[in-house]
């Protein structure tokens, strides 16, 4: 009876140092290699990615809202300015309504 008592101990004491220690390395090694790997990829990869996709994004993007906004900018300037001059050409009229009534 002791010995089986010996071995059933044994077995969960190695069972319980494997499964801490392992884990333990295995945290230890995947937070030092993972995050020194991550760390290396993320300067090298996500560096390079970031610049191509600011390149390409940014200058399409710009283009983009270039055409967009810039089309609108002047359309609406054009109406303003369109408006200013429809209001100005009217008040050149009653100038002239004005002046011929005076004669």
């Amino acid at each position: 009876m002791h010995r089986k008592t010996y071995r059933q101990t044994e077995g969960q004491t190695d069972r319980q140092t494997d499964r801490q220690t392992d884990r333990q390395t295995d945290r230890q090694t995947d937070r030092q290699t993972d995050r020194q790997t991550d760390r290396q990829t993320d300067r090298q990869t996500d560096g390079q990615t970031e610049r191509l996709t600011d390149r390409l994004k940014d200058t399409q993007t710009h283009r983009q809202t270039d055409k967009k906004t810039g089309r609108q900018i002047d359309r609406q300037t054009d109406r303003q300015t369109g408006r200013q001059r429809q209001k100005g050409r009217q008040e050149d009229r009653q100038t002239v309504k004005g002046r011929q009534a005076c004669r």
